[in-house]
């Protein structure tokens, strides 16, 4: 059964860093894009970054020049970098990915569980 699992969440003061890692987990084929979103309370879920196999980042603009996404393909994770965080970045962070169990099979589309990223100001 595939999973996907955050890791790196917790409790920073504004202008700290933190890096959260996505490791993806069970027999797969391949893994296609790999994303981050967020939820603040009361908000919807949106994106943060996505990159795909080939390496090409997307970033929301809240967070351009502060985040980094990034994956190591041979660990089966991906990766957030966040610099400079400020309190409007408190929100659990998910991790999504789009993965090929068999060669054959259309990719699908999995959610970790999220982690909690709460910045003080």
């Amino acid at each position: 059964q595939v999973q996907l699992v955050e890791s790196g969440g917790g409790l920073v003061q504004a202008g700290g860093s933190l890096r959260l890692s996505c490791a993806v987990s069970g027999s797969i084929f391949s893994i296609n894009a790999m994303g981050w979103y967020r939820q603040a309370p009361g908000k919807q879920r949106e994106l943060v970054a996505t990159i795909r196999s080939g390496g090409s980042p997307n970033y929301a603009d809240s967070v351009k020049g502060r985040f980094t996404i990034s994956r190591d393909n041979a660990k089966n994770t991906g990766y957030l970098q966040m610099n400079s965080l400020k309190a409007e970045d408190t929100a659990v962070y998910y991790c999504n990915a789009d993965i090929r169990v068999t060669p054959v099979r259309l990719p699908r589309n999995y959610w970790g569980q999220g982690t909690q990223v709460t910045v003080s100001s």
